[in-house]
């Protein structure tokens, strides 16, 4: 007989500029596919305006038993740390998007010990760039070199290590403040630079990923350009993204990354 799809039901961790731009995208385009059943909080004091029907948690554990197919963590570094292993135990996959998380290689070999116990699965979202599939394909064979340079306007850049790095608001030209590796850049820009981590994990790692940070005041757009060499041949790509506009820290791709990855797990068709 037969046996129709049921809604992929779905935790969100956080709810954010970029989890409540999913839940605001899936509520327009797969209200029928994806339910949301649950939203992590650190407390319930604020008391915000959740989806329909979300129930709010805020401790990992009451993601037991709500029958969930995925846990989509869009709340920062800490919260990868705390709602993984639940996450990992209690439903089929976790989704992390603060991937700046992954700099601590204890806490990565965690959750794939805690995956492969339970037979759940880890996934990192392509985030705010563009290409990352053929970086990873491209990695089956050796890679000499990839290079990820990370263009944002200087107001993006406000508030974080950059400020003590350059004169943000008496530019004039593009501005190269950081050159390091991924694991640097990340560790030092969680939320500017968290994208850098996905790069590296899908070529070659955290440590030989050169990451270049540039503040430009002619920019309009968070861009990223990809350039990678080995065996494959040669690879670049680059990606202009209009900010979120809740957050200019952040892309837009950055929460459609997320409800691509959500549809394609609710779909009986994917790209």
């Amino acid at each position: 007989m037969p046996h129709p799809r049921k809604p992929l039901r779905i935790a969100l961790i956080g709810w954010g500029a970029i989890s409540r731009r999913v839940a605001g995208l899936l509520a327009e385009r797969s209200a029928s596919r994806v339910n949301i059943a649950a939203i992590g909080l650190r407390d319930l004091s604020a008391k915000p305006d959740l989806p329909t029907g979300a129930t709010p948690i805020t401790d990992p554990d009451q993601l037991a038993g709500l029958g969930l197919d995925l846990v989509v963590e869009a709340a920062g570094r800490a919260a990868v740390a705390s709602w993984g292993v639940a996450a990992l135990r209690h439903a089929p996959a976790f989704v992390a998007a603060s991937t700046s998380a992954f700099c601590d290689d204890a806490l990565l070999g965690r959750l794939l010990e805690v995956a492969e116990t339970n037979g759940s699965r880890l996934l990192i979202p392509a985030g705010a760039l563009g290409g990352i599939d053929a970086l990873a394909a491209a990695a089956a064979l050796p890679l000499d070199k990839v290079t990820h340079t990370i263009v944002k306007p200087p107001a993006a850049w406000r508030g974080t290590a950059a400020e003590g790095m350059a004169s943000l608001d008496a530019l004039a030209e593009p501005l190269i403040f950081f050159r390091g590796s991924a694991r640097e850049a990340a560790s030092l820009f969680p939320q500017n630079a968290n994208v850098a981590v996905i790069s590296a994990l899908a070529g070659i790692g955290l440590d030989r990923t050169r990451i270049e940070l540039v503040a430009d005041p002619g920019a309009k757009a968070n861009s990223h350009r990809l350039a990678a060499s080995g065996a494959f041949g040669r690879l670049e790509i680059a990606i202009e993204n209009r900010a979120l506009a809740a957050n200019p820290k952040s892309s837009e791709m950055t929460a459609l990354s997320l409800v691509r990855l959500i549809e394609a797990a609710a779909s009986p068709f994917s790209i």
